[in-house]
This record gives C-alpha cells, structure tokens and sequence, in this order.
C-alpha cells in the first residue's frame, strides 16, 4: 500500500514511531491513523531527509501533558513531560493520569498522526513568562 517492508515497519515499532495493534495470531495490523502517521514518517524522511532520531525528537515535542490534562503532580514524575528524545507513549507510565490506559488508545497517539497535526501541537503551546 505505502511501499514499506516489513522489515521497517517493525525498525519503526523498536524505534517509538508506532505501535500495531496485534490480533491473537500476533499479525499486525494497522488503522487508518497509522497510515496517516506512516506517509507521515515517510515524507519526513525520503523528502525532507529527517533521520529517525530527529522524528523521535519531533515526536517528543508534542505536548501530551496538554492534551491529556495532566495534573502538575503527573508532569513532576513524568518522563515524557522532562525529556526530549522519546514520544511520550514509549515511556512506561507510573502512577500518573497515562497509567491506566495503552499507548496505542492515548489520544496523544490516536489523534497526532499527520504531519499537519504534529506542527499544529507544537506551535499552539501555550507560553509561560
């Protein structure tokens, strides 16, 4: 469909930049959102020749913490929220407002999957003084 091996989807499910769903023959299975995020990764890197690390930077950016409404006290332990080289659904999640929840449903996954969405995210955080 997108022109992507095997091989690379998998290199980008170990890299952070997605996450199959996994039916119970453990076939991998993707959505219309992964496709989008897919084109997405795609185009970052064959036409705007982005590494993977630089899109696992991007990705890190994407501020979940406003998207998902954490509390101060979640942002004060969260991994994601203090670094800047991982996408949040790649950390584990302790006690904290993600806790409970998969990855793959988080709306920080589900709803930033095109290129568009991402800039939209960055660019729209509110500033502080």
């Amino acid at each position: 469909m997108l022109g992507v091996s095997v091989f690379t989807l998998r290199m980008y499910e170990r890299e952070g930049l997605l996450i199959s769903f996994k039916a119970e023959s453990n076939q991998r299975r993707y959505s219309e959102s992964d496709i989008e995020r897919l084109k997405c990764i795609r185009k970052a890197i064959n036409e705007e020749k982005f590494s993977i690390p630089a899109i696992r930077a991007i990705y890190s950016m994407i501020p979940c913490w406003e998207i998902v409404r954490c509390t101060e006290v979640d942002r004060a332990g969260c991994p994601a929220y203090k670094g800047h080289s991982q996408p949040c659904w790649t950390y584990e999640h302790k006690n904290s407002a993600c806790g409970n929840q998969a990855c793959r449903e988080c709306p920080v996954y589900r709803h930033i999957t095109d290129c568009g969405k991402i800039k939209a995210s960055i660019t729209n955080i509110p500033r502080t003084a």
